[in-house]
């Protein structure tokens, strides 16, 4: 796992921003949802998830050796301090230039150095009229890296899932946005909270949340 940096070194990076990335149709990225795995560790079986990690070099997005996901108790008290494992992302979804087009729009937006590391986290949060979903079970929280980057994919039969940010958890949020479908949102770690909250169906049947959740840092590790 890397380094997270030090403030001193973030001290000129973003805050957060939101961009529409016009470069990828996020109906390419649908049918790579359909197969996700179930996430074992949340109880209640309504989320799914693949994780790999990856370079940028040039116009070229590198895969590296699998790992597994750790973050402490301090930052996940729900399932911190645990080795985490999950499935990596689909071969067909990578080479897809979509893909590519999406993690090189979170490097540049970020100004990642050649060598950061990028961990790719393929989310789907499923509800039913009986289970609702919770995209973030841990709660107002920080992930423990340098960047996050939230690219929604798809919002389907569902209300809610609206992400928060916040300079502190006990102060109202200082964004508050549902994602639509092509939206990225970019997050400095160090300076914000973040939290998205549960969804439920708009009518009967299953509705899904499906996103990207782009790391750096990658908080994988050998």
């Amino acid at each position: 796992m890397q380094k997270v940096l030090g403030s001193t070194e973030l001290e000129y990076a973003f805050l957060f921003t939101l961009r529409k990335v016009n470069s990828i149709n996020p109906e390419g990225f649908k049918p790579f949802f359909d197969n996700l795995p179930v996430d074992p560790y949340i109880q209640g079986k309504y989320r799914y998830r693949r994780l790999s990690r990856f370079i940028v070099s040039g116009d070229s997005v590198i895969k590296l050796p699998h790992g597994y996901l750790f973050q402490s108790k301090d930052y996940n008290p729900l399932v911190g301090d645990i080795k985490r494992e999950f499935a990596e992302l689909d071969n067909v979804l990578i080479e897809q230039d979509i893909f590519r087009n999406m993690i090189l729009a979170f490097s540049d937006s970020c100004k990642l150095h050649p060598e950061a590391e990028i961990g790719v986290h393929q989310i789907r949060t499923t509800c039913s009229p009986d289970n609702f979903g919770n995209p973030a079970p841990e709660g107002i929280h920080r992930d423990g890296t340098d960047f996050i980057g939230i690219f929604s994919v798809d919002r389907h039969n569902i209300q809610g899932g609206e992400t928060h940010l916040y300079t502190t958890k006990k102060e109202k949020p200082v964004f508050s946005k549902i994602l639509n479908p092509g939206e990225l949102l970019l997050i400095n770690d160090h300076e914000f909270f973040h939290f998205t909250t549960p969804v439920k169906p708009i009518a009967e049947g299953v509705g899904t949340r499906d996103v990207f959740v782009l790391t750096s840092p990658s908080l994988l590790s050998d």
